[in-house]
């Protein structure tokens, strides 16, 4: 599957790099972290080698909803505000 825009294409390539063991999976952040556990070298090399001409700098999330992804669900308004956390007195742990 090719990347939809150049930051998942160098998200992928940082990943795959993980995962063939040149780079340290703890230097992962974000999504090349997720990408990484979820998609085996193959998939995660196909998409690192997708041309980058004429790809956007993100994808933008119409081009997501369009393809299928779940969409998360509004928060519901009708919940109470949260009150404010009581703190610890400073000298007391």
């Amino acid at each position: 599957m090719p990347a939809k825009s150049k930051a998942q294409q160098q998200a992928a390539g940082a990943a795959l790099s993980a995962k063939r063991g040149e780079t340290a999976k703890s230097e992962l952040r974000g999504a090349s972290r997720q990408m990484a556990k979820s998609m085996s070298e193959k998939e995660l090399r196909e998409m690192a080698s997708t041309p980058r001409k004429g790809k956007p700098a993100r994808a933008s999330k119409k081009a997501a909803a369009k393809k299928g992804a779940p969409r998360k669900p509004a928060a519901s308004k009708s919940r109470p505000a949260s009150k404010s956390k009581a703190r610890k007195s400073p000298g007391r742990r």
